[in-house]
This record gives structure tokens, sequence and C-alpha cells, in this order.
């Protein structure tokens, strides 16, 4: 019997290996499984990463959703699905481009490490329906054994895998299409009324509206409209952007296998095409689209009673679009530095519009400046190993697992230049043209933007013991991650750990675990420079002792902790070593003898080191009357120190630039809750969940010098907070001019911003700048809401952020930068004489003796916004076919469902309508409207 296993198993790996869609074939005669149900996401936690373990047993502090929960989110990049889902995880998204989403993710404050199986990974975009599930790993338990990578904490995905049931084949498809919400606080200005702020602008800069400005007659023709080529009025953005644009996605898997062999095989592809419109006659695509394809193979082998094997194969092509070889965001950039009134489309003989200003047309920047491609290939493969050593000792096991990883990226450049032309003089018959910039044909250009590529190997040594009252589980693990980034050196993490975790009469939890491990980019004698890593939890599962334990009303009640010690590697680019270049030639005497001097690059830090954490955790477990109330919180002090800055007290003096050094410390600190509902009766059920975290951080050291004021340190506030004036309103009478305090370079004009003399000196100057905004800690908060009638559906996801501040600043907010850029709707409410309570100073164009720009474009509090929202991220409608169709039909489930991403916001008036996240300008963010169907064979 071992023998024709051993032999069915070496046949299965050669399949596998040689012809992976053959295991859509494998059949098994075993009864169907649910690998993971609903109850199961909420129970299992991946605290070690590396092997289950039930959250009754852990002390460690983590969260999970089960990937069902964002496989209908219509986005590339997962991390953007799990926004408001996971308490203490942070997601923003500041640009809409496809693949380009400007996606930021901080857990607890910090920037977290991605995790695909228990590899780290810089991979976020991968085949949604693939994901098993998402867990984030916060305290030091859970922590402990990723040593000098875990102190920002760690964001595990674990994919889908093969289980002893029946073949199961899914097919998904989802097809939608996106609008654009609102990038920008205020609307661009119409022609008519850029002119009349321009001049009025010039006026308060003292400068000349004759020579500089707009003319009585030009402002007219700007209000009707009746010369549009000399006095035209366009807007840019309409120009550009289509008002809708279609996505889809396609995927199909194949789940099952036996008690031999088990397989989970995944195809799928995303396509999301762009806002941008595009020309016909073109023959290829100016839009800034997006196609992914994503391909996984997880097989998994019993190759004899005690020894199992798998291969995990994951591949994906991704092409990114842009126009031209500015991209997609310059044109964006360019509508914002364009005033409607710059240039017309087109000229009446057909020419682009533009000026020796404004020489590079929108239209035809989007259209006609040629196109871009950012391909994308990358292949992951993960082996394994496992052997039972129940020979040796009952409990023992043993694994090895290798992994390859190859990311590669190839830009392909083709770009055409284009000539604008401007009409020199009023005579429509025979118009004069002046020309800027020529027309040019395509040049193409392809390179490598990046190459990335890694082997991870590593061992595991594991021994499990469950007797009597006695649980115990150890795992020793010793493993290696190579990277090579671009033409850099290899970077190297090596290193051991190990885990322990004893639970008595499943009352008391004890954990402990450490990690000796460290990497090659620091000084040391052996190329190394390792450190230790320790943490330990405690647990009490309440609601097993015996004067709770027959309570009908409690289902689980525990209390655990955890403290310990993380690192992080954040070492620059062998900084430890000084380097020289050369230097400019320099000539000595008459005769131009000269020599080559040299200079150092930078200067060298023969002391760096890795960042440390010590963080704290004390949590809270709960559940009551069977399950259908939940309630978790957790609190957590990390206290992060030998943060690599740059010291406050550098000089200019020294002649180049000081190096990073291992001097900052920071806390971290904070609360994290999640309340729960969930009740079933009959073909009626439905669930409610709230989750909250209150984010707080305080500097504690970075060199900063010796200030003169208190108010001017910024040790001791929260970290990251805005640096400048408080402003006291705008100048409003000549006597406030008159007695006011001098402002250092500049004399203050009625209409500009006062700012206050903190040290009552007279002056305002760098001695009265200060902490400004508030130090309130920032609030995130999800809440999720889903029923269930019959055979219909229902779920929503909203996502807040309170105590969040905004300071909206340049040419997507502030009037005419450079002179001449776009003025907004806000920009109406600005002061005037007969205006005195306005929301905005006295306009300015950057010019003349009484420019504003050098008073108000100072950091102030003036312009520090509320930027508090609430969103609603997606609503989900669907119906599931019932079991009397299915049966004829012969289907085992098939669902329909029409889901909304990003539907709207609330938000402070600060926003004025645009999409709180993404205000100043940049590719919109979409809101999408799709239909789905997902039929399981």
């Amino acid at each position: 019997m071992t023998s024709f296993r051993q032999t069915l198993a070496l046949k299965a790996v050669v399949v596998m290996i040689c012809c992976l869609p053959i295991s859509l074939l494998a059949q098994s005669d075993t009864t169907a499984v649910d690998t993971m149900s609903e109850n199961d996401s909420v129970q299992t936690i991946y605290p070690l990463i590396y092997y289950n373990i039930k959250k009754s047993r852990s002390t460690a502090s983590a969260s999970v959703v089960n990937g069902t929960a964002i496989h209908y989110t219509p986005v590339a990049s997962f991390p953007m699905g799990l926004a408001g889902q996971l308490p203490g995880l942070k997601i923003n998204q500041t640009n809409g481009q496809p693949l380009n989403e400007g996606m930021s993710m901080l857990l607890r404050g910090r920037t977290p490490l991605v995790l695909i199986d228990g590899i780290p990974r810089s991979l976020t975009e991968i085949g949604i329906e693939e994901i098993e599930s998402v867990t984030v790993l916060k305290d030091a338990v859970a922590l402990a054994m990723l040593g000098v990578r875990g102190a920002g904490g760690a964001l595990s995905v674990v994919t889908k895998k093969g289980a002893a049931m029946k073949s199961e084949i899914t097919f998904s498809g989802q097809w939608g299409t996106q609008q654009a919400t609102r990038n920008l606080i205020g609307k661009p200005l119409d022609a008519y009324q850029y002119a009349q702020l321009y001049n009025e602008a010039l006026k308060n800069d003292g400068l000349s509206v004759e020579n500089n400005g707009f003319s009585d007659a030009a402002i007219q023709a700007y209000k009707d409209g009746s010369d549009p080529y000399l006095y035209p009025n366009v807007n840019w953005t309409d120009q550009v952007m289509k008002k809708s644009a279609p996505m889809a996605r396609y995927n199909v898997n194949a789940r099952g296998g036996n008690e031999f062999f088990k397989y989970f095989v995944n195809l799928e592809h995303f396509n999301q095409d762009g806002l941008l419109k595009t020309d016909d006659g073109n023959n290829y695509s100016t839009n800034a689209g997006a196609k992914g394809y994503f391909v996984r193979s997880n097989v998994d082998v019993k190759i004899t009673d005690r020894v199992d094997a798998g291969v995990y194969i994951m591949g994906r092509i991704m092409d990114l679009n842009a126009p031209g070889s500015d991209g997609t965001n310059n044109v964006f950039q360019s509508i914002l530095n364009t005033p409607n009134s710059a240039y017309p489309i087109r000229n009446p003989n057909g020419s682009f519009g533009g000026s020796s200003r404004f020489q590079n047309n929108i239209l035809g920047q989007s259209l006609y400046s040629g196109y871009f491609i950012g391909h994308t290939r990358t292949v992951l493969t993960d082996f394994y190993l496992r052997r039972e050593l129940d020979d040796l000792l009952p409990g023992l096991w043993a694994k090895a697992r290798v992994s390859f990883f190859s990311d590669m990226r190839e830009n392909y450049t083709r770009s055409k230049g284009f000539a604008v032309f401007q009409i020199m003089n009023n005579d429509a018959n025979t118009p004069v043209y002046g020309q800027y910039g020529t027309n040019s044909e395509q040049v193409n250009n392809n390179a490598v933007a990046y190459q990335n590529r890694s082997n991870f190997q590593e061992f595991s040594l594991g021994y499990s013991k469950n007797r009597d009252r006695h649980d115990l589980d150890i795992l020793l693990l010793a493993n290696r991650d190579n990277l090579i980034a671009g033409s850099n050196l290899k970077l190297t993490v090596q290193g051991i750990s190990a885990h322990a975790s004893y639970v008595y009469d499943k009352r008391f939890i004890a954990e402990l675990a450490a990690a000796y491990n460290g990497a090659n980019r620091y000084p040391s004698d052996g190329g190394f420079k390792y450190g230790m890593f320790p943490s330990m939890g405690l647990g009490w599962n309440l609601h097993n002792e015996t004067f709770l334990k027959d309570k009908s009303w409690l289902s689980e009640l525990k209390i655990h902790s955890s403290y310990g010690m993380s690192g992080l590697d954040n070492g620059s680019y062998f900084t430890y070593i000084q380097s020289y270049n050369n230097a400019p030639t320099t000539y000595f005497g008459s005769t131009a003898t000269s020599t080559t001097t040299i200079a150092e690059s930078f200067l060298a830090n023969p002391n760096i080191t890795y960042e440390k954490a010590n963080m704290l955790n004390i949590g809270l477990d709960s559940r009551f009357l069977n399950d259908r109330l939940s309630f978790d919180v957790d609190y957590y002090f990390n206290k992060y120190r030998d943060l690599s800055i740059i010291r406050g007290t550098n000089s200019g003096t020294l002649g180049i630039a000081y190096p990073n050094e291992n001097i900052g410390k920071q806390n971290n600190s904070g609360v994290e809750a999640v309340l729960g509902w969930r009740e079933t009766n009959g073909k009626f059920g439905y669930s409610v969940s709230v989750n909250a975290a209150i984010q707080q951080s305080k500097l504690i050291y970075n060199g900063e010098p010796a200030q003169m004021y208190e108010w001017m340190q910024r040790t001791g506030h929260p970290v990251g907070l805005t640096y400048g004036y408080i402003a006291e309103g705008l100048y409003q009478t000549q006597e406030e001019l008159d007695n006011r305090a001098t402002t250092e370079g500049y004399t203050p004009q009625l209409g500009d911003i006062k700012f206050k003399d903190l040290n009552n000196d007279g002056v305002i100057n760098q001695y009265d700048m200060t902490i400004i905004g508030s130090e309130k800690p920032l609030i995130l908060l999800g809440s999720s809401l889903g029923f269930k009638w019959s055979q219909f559906d229902f779920s929503t996801l909203l996502v807040a952020e309170l105590n969040r501040q905004v300071y909206p600043s340049g040419n997507s907010y502030r009037e005419f930068l450079e002179g001449v850029g776009q003025a907004f709707e806000m920009h109406l409410d600005r002061w005037t004489p007969a205006n005195p309570n306005a929301g905005y100073p006295r306009l300015t164009t950057n010019g003349g003796p009484y420019n504003g720009e050098f008073n108000n474009a100072a950091t102030n509090s003036f312009w520090l916004r509320n930027g508090n929202f609430l969103r609603v991220r997606s609503i989900e409608l669907g119906y599931s076919l019932p079991a009397s169709i299915l049966n004829r039909i012969r289907l085992k489930s098939t669902r329909v469902f029409v889901n909304g991403y990003n539907l709207f916001s609330l938000s402070s008036k600060t926003f004025n309508g645009a999409d709180p996240e993404n205000y100043r300008g940049l590719y919109p963010i979409q809101k999408v409207i799709s239909f789905g169907v997902h039929i399981k064979l």
C-alpha cells in the first residue's frame, strides 16, 4: 500500500510541475467540505505566521478578515479593500490612476511588512480571489519571529489551498462602470472671473493693470464668448476626461483533491479602463488604463504516511498605459497650471493653440504626444517538504522550504513632439501665427525600470504535545532571505527564532518567543549584524474557570498581555563605508595648471544599526449569548528607539550632508476595540460590527537643537504635526497695520494674514513659530452591516477618520501660482474692503512690492482645515438561486449581485464636495457601480 501511495504521489509531483492545469481533472470520492467557515475566520488567527493556532490558545494581538470580504472589491491592490475592516490598519488612497493609486498603509502608525504564505514579499497586486484570509499582526508575541523585520507590524496573506473534497470549479465575473469623484476643493474659474480677479490681484500688488492685466474689452469678450480664439474659455478637465469608463474582472478556479493530492488552481483577469479621452485616429491607446493577469497553482501531495510536499506557484503580468512621455499625472498638473483663458483648444486653421508661456497644449499632451506602457512580469515559486518524526518522538515534525521570486518592470515610451501656435493679431481674415515648439516623429525607447529577485530558504522543527491538562507547542526556525533590487548589491536577512506556547487546563496561557537575526548592511566583523529580540505573553481564559464555566450567557472571556522587543532593518545602503567621488577640476595660476580633487560622496556613519521597539499590549476578548455578542479591546504602548534620522542640530558649515544616525525616539500608543452582534432566526439573519482605533504618538528625542523658547520645541508633541505661525485672522483696518508687530522681510497689507507675536518682542520671525494644529489623537472607525433573508443578502461597509487635519496648499488651492496659474471658486470669497469676513486673504499675483506670498504663503494655522470624513466604502445586494433551481441545472450555487464602491462621502466643508483623500487635483478616485455573478460547479 505504501509503495502504491509513493508511486501515486511521485506521479502527482511530476504532473503539478510539468502541467499545472491538469489538476483541474483531479477527482475525489470524499465529501465536499468548507475549509474555512465564517466562524473559523473569527476564531482562528495566525500569530506565528508559520502555522495556525486557535485564538483561545494564544496571547497575541492579531485581527483577521476572511478573503471573501474583499473578493468583489473593484481594485487592483488588495490592501485597499481592507480599509475599515481591521482595527488599527489605516489605508489611504491619494490617486485614482490604475496601478498607481498612491496607496499608503499604516498599522498602529507604522508601515507593516507584507507576508504571503509566511514569506516577506513586496506584492500588493495579486489575484484577489486567491486570498483565503488576511491577518494583521500587531504585538510582540505575534511579531517575535520576524525579529529585525517586525517593529512595523505585519500584514499576513494566506492563499487558498486544496482540500479533500470533490472537485469544485468556481467562475466569477464582475462588470462595472467608473465615474470620477471630484479631485479639487474648488472648481477652476472661467475666463471671465479669472480675468477680473487677476486684475484685482495686480492692483493689490501695486502693479499696472494696463501693462500686465486684462483690458476691459478682453474681459467683456471672455464674458460673452464673442471671440473664442483670441479670448478663449476652455474647461480643460472636460476636454480630456470622459464621464465614465468600464472595468471588468474575470476569475475561474478549481479546488479539490483527496487524501494524497490536494490542489487549488486560480486564473484571474482584471481590466480597468482609464477616464481619459482617446482619439480613434490613433492606432494605439493614450488612456490611463491597466490590465492584469494572475495565475496561481497551490498543490499539496502526501508522498508517504509521514512525508508531505507542496509546490505553490504564482505568476502575474500587468500592463499600465498612459499618454505620452510625460505621463498621466503631468496632464493633471498642466490642468492646474493652465487658466481657462490661456489659449484655445485649436486655432481656426486646426493647429493646436498655445503661447510662449504655455507651449504644451493639454489636448495635444493627452492625445497626441505618444503613449507609454509599463509592462510588469512576476514569477513566484514556493516549495516545501514536511516530515512527521513520530518514529523519533510523538508530536515531532520537521519542514524545509525554499522560494524563488522574480519581478521585472519594463517601460516602453513612444513619444512625439508637436507645435503650438498663437494668433498674433485681430484680423480674422488673415491671422498671423507665432509658432512655439516643433512637430517631430515618434521616438521609441524602452528601458528596464526595475528588476528584483530573491531566494528564500527556511528550516523549521516543531513539537506538539497534548496530554491531560497540558498543551505544549514548540517551534524552532532558521531562515535566510536574499534580495537583489536592480543593480544593488545583495541584501541578506538571516537568523534563527523560536516560539513556545504552554496552555494549562485550557485556562492559563504562557508564550515565549525570540529571534536572533540580522542583515548584511551593517558594520561587523563577519559581515552581519545580529540582534536578539525576545518577547513573552500571558493569558487567562476566565470562561473555563469553575465559577464561570457553566454560565450559559458566556461563551468566551479571556484577558491577555504581551511584552517584548522587535526590530526594523532601516539601514541605508552600506553607509558605514566612507566613499569618495571625483570633484570638479580646480585651476591654479594663469597657465591653467589643473588638478582633480576628490570629495566624500556622503558622511559615513560607522555606528549605523537597526531600529528597535519595546512593545506592550494588554487585551480582552469576549463572547456572550452563544457568540451572538462579541467585544474585543486592546491597549498598546510601543516605545521606538534607535530610529534612523538626521540629527536636528546639523549645520551647513560641515560642507556635506549629515548622515542618518540611530538617535530617534518616539512613543506610539492607543486603544483598539471591536463590538459585534450576530443573529440568525430561520431564514433571516443579520450582523453588525463596529471597530475603532484611537492612535497617539509622542516625539521623545530627535536631536533637536536647544530652542530659545519652550513653544518652539517639537519634542514632547505628537509626531508629524505642522510647524508654523499662529494666525489671528486678517488685517482689517489701517489701525491694525499701524500697531502691528513688524514682520521680518515684508510689509503686510490690508487683507493679509496676521500672525501672533508669541514672545511679544514686536517682531514676527522664526521665534514666533510653534506647533500648530490639533494634538488630539487620530480616530479610525469602521462599521459593517449585513443581513440575509431567504435568498437575498445585503452588506455595507463604512470607513471614517476623525481628528484629521489637512493643509491645502500649492497650485491646487492657491491663486495664480508662478504669476499665471489657475484660480478657483474659493477665491471669490477673498478679502476686500467690502468683504471683511472673507474666508480667503487678499489676492496676489506673486509679484510687485506688495506681493502677499511672502506673508500669506508662510506655513501658518490659517490654512489648517478639518479633514474628518465618513466614506461609504461599499454597498452590495445579492441574490442566490434556490436549491430547487440549482438541482435542475446541476450547479452547487449561483449568486448574482450588484455592488457600489466609493459611492459617496460625508466630509467637512473643507473639501466642498471633493474627495477627502484626493483633493489636490491628481487623477480622480473612482466610484464604481458593478454587476457580477458567482457560479460554483
